[in-house]
């Protein structure tokens, strides 16, 4: 079998796949290029006069909430939040309580629920063109609305869903599963392909160019695949690779590059076009960093690339979010929490770094400085995700008090 043809999982038949061109693509280019791709069809009465009852202490732990707009639909803890690509005006959320609601943001309406999910909603994501909504839950279970007629196109059902991910300028659904396979459909056809694996779980990322897609492992190890023939191009594994499960990974804006971060308290900058392994961060001070024993390592949870400056940021599970320098890898700044980062992420045109974590507070920092700009409050729990729109103006929670919320971002640039 020549390197233009692949094997398709659990069938004898050998499709043909048409090759990428070489010359730079446009979102039109990768559109149709995808277009092509062969898939496979696939009250005790007690006094209690000057004590605080339980209700009473949480009323006033959430006394500051800062704000726009509470959506309170959701009877479990939010997991999962999305933001329409097309308008910002959506948001998309899911839940402990199996529920996934697309609601609008300037009020709360909800727009549409995705119904028929038997497990915590734990993905969910709009499309490239906004047209789409999916929607995934734990046993996985995976569901795909049409936006503007609100009627469920396309479902599967996998093994454990660990990710899911539309494509960039595509139709094309990717997800990730517990038993470390990669699947991607085309929606609403539903034709598919699967990509093998280590067997073990792990999570992934597309990268911009749409053809490739970078998943870190449970083993440590860190696959670069080629989404149209279906082969891994790279292996990063052993030395190179993590000592411990890869919990997060993120490219920079021209997928030249990944940043993975792990439980073993590293994180590793990879060459997506070489497969190498280029550096590692290393956060001295930081406990445990580096080490081989995950009960005495600081967990990285989240990782990114600044657009407008080569500055790195990595937040560890005790509460640092690091900035390193990306030409030298040393530590340009600490940025100090109170609890641990869930989540971080840059703004798309500035220095500025949000931030969300288990105190449940939102932050922004000064990626260039290491200041705390902003902190806004209104959480009763620990805040497990959050979406910013385009111009980084607004931003959507989802937390643990079974609440989402909209906060207006305010700077004095503004």
């Amino acid at each position: 079998m020549d390197q233009d043809s692949i094997m398709l999982h659990g069938d004898e038949e050998i499709i043909e796949v048409i090759e990428l061109n070489d010359a730079e693509p446009g979102p039109d280019d990768l559109a149709d290029d995808l277009e092509d791709v062969d898939f496979e069809d696939g009250g005790d009465g007690e006094d209690n006069e000057g004590w605080e009852t339980e209700d009473e202490m949480e009323a006033e732990e959430v006394e500051q909430d800062d704000s726009e707009l509470t959506f309170s639909k959701h009877t479990g803890s939010v997991f999962c939040v999305g933001l329409d690509p097309a308008t910002n005006a959506m948001a998309v959320t899911g839940g402990e309580d199996d529920k996934a609601y697309v609601w609008r943001i300037s009020d709360g309406e909800v727009l549409f629920e995705c119904t028929g999910h038997k497990d915590s909603v734990t993905c969910v994501c709009f499309s490239f063109d906004s047209a789409l909504v999916a929607s995934g839950d734990m046993s996985g279970v995976i569901k795909v609305w049409q936006v503007d007629t609100k009627e469920e196109v396309w479902s599967f059902e996998v093994s454990d869903l660990e990710w899911l991910e539309w494509h960039p300028c595509a139709p094309v659904l990717l997800a990730g599963t517990d038993d470390g396979n990669m699947w991607m459909w085309k929606v609403p056809g539903g034709e598919c392909k699967t990509f093998p694996s280590p067997a073990c779980h792990g999570n992934g990322k597309i990268l911009p160019d749409g053809k490739r897609a970078v998943v870190g492992y449970e083993d440590g190890s860190v696959r670069v695949w080629d989404l149209k023939k279906g082969n891994s191009l790279h292996v990063i594994k052993g030395r190179d690779g993590h000592q411990g499960a890869v919990t997060c990974l993120s490219s920079n804006k021209d997928g030249s590059l990944v940043v993975t971060g792990s439980v073993d308290g590293s994180a590793k900058l990879i060459n997506t076009a070489t497969g190498k392994m280029v550096s590692v961060f290393s956060a001295d001070g930081l406990r445990g960093t580096g080490s081989t024993s995950q009960e005495e390592t600081n967990s990285v949870e989240s990782v990114g690339f600044c657009n407008i400056l080569p500055l790195v940021g990595v937040a560890y599970l005790d509460g640092t979010l690091v900035i390193f320098d990306l030409a030298t890898q040393m530590v340009r700044n600490r940025c100090r929490h109170e609890a641990g980062i869930v989540h971080m992420q840059w703004e798309e045109s500035s220095a500025l770094v949000s931030t969300c974590g288990l105190d449940g507070a939102l932050r922004q920092w000064d990626g260039r400085s290491g200041n705390l700009v902003s902190e806004y409050r209104g959480h009763a729990a620990e805040v497990l995700a959050f979406a910013l729109n385009r111009d980084s103006s607004m931003v959507v929670t989802a937390s643990g008090d079974h609440q989402a919320k909209v906060f207006c971002l305010q700077r004095p640039d503004r």
